[in-house]
């Protein structure tokens, strides 16, 4: 069976949303962050990047960086429609916005949750410079996300199916909930899209077993 390490409200939510929407049985494996849970040899021996999420299966497989992750599920499980068919068009800019998402967008959230890394120990002037920047890039990525909804006028971000980027968008999107500043929910066509996938019957389901709280995006 499936087993997908991971810690609530992480980038792991993004395949527990496709495992959720596959309807495929898998067994979710809490890896606690709150106690160093993915800095434990047993965890770096599957990950030696002490990140989240890692998935393995029956057969041997091990597998992290979350892209990765979600190619996988969409490849083994091509049924679902989660993904353009390969060699398309639509395939391609799949791929560009997946890896968009995962380099761009989360690269730039990174840095807004953990601005302390990027500079000497102390440098609260620093960290605060660092945030703020971090902030005003990511506002201009999520102008990215909600022009190219309003450009083809889908309900889903590929346009009008459902599509893998979809819990992608949604996670990354989340984790602006709390900003002091505009939040992902605030902009015309991306808050909207934001509550379709949060209405959907597998991210309810997430939601409960992260027992996660309002606001949810």
């Amino acid at each position: 069976m499936i087993q997908l390490h991971t810690y609530p409200a992480t980038a792991g939510m993004i395949p527990h949303l496709l495992l959720e929407e596959l309807g495929t049985p898998f067994e979710l494996v809490v890896v606690d962050r709150t106690v160093e849970a993915h800095r434990t040899p047993a965890y770096l021996a599957l990950n030696p990047n002490g990140l989240l999420p890692t998935l393995t299966d029956g057969d041997g497989l091990v597998l992290y960086e979350t892209a990765a992750i979600c190619l996988h599920l969409c490849d083994t499980h091509p049924q679902a429609g989660l993904a353009p068919a390969v060699g398309t068009v639509q395939r391609a800019h799949f791929y560009k916005w997946l890896m968009w998402l995962t380099n761009t967008l989360q690269s730039a959230l990174i840095v807004y949750f953990y601005p302390h890394r990027c500079v000497n120990e102390g440098n609260t002037a620093g960290v605060a410079e660092v945030q703020a920047h971090a902030q005003s890039k990511i506002d201009g990525l999520l102008d990215q996300l909600d022009a190219e909804l309003a450009r083809h006028g889908g309900p889903w971000f590929m346009g009008e199916a459902f599509s893998a980027l979809d819990p992608y968008v949604f996670t990354l999107c989340r984790w602006t909930r709390n900003f002091k500043g505009r939040k992902a929910r605030d902009l015309p066509h991306l808050g909207p899209c934001l509550q379709r996938v949060l209405a959907r019957p597998a991210t309810q389901r997430v939601m409960a077993t992260e027992k996660l709280n309002a606001p949810f995006v």
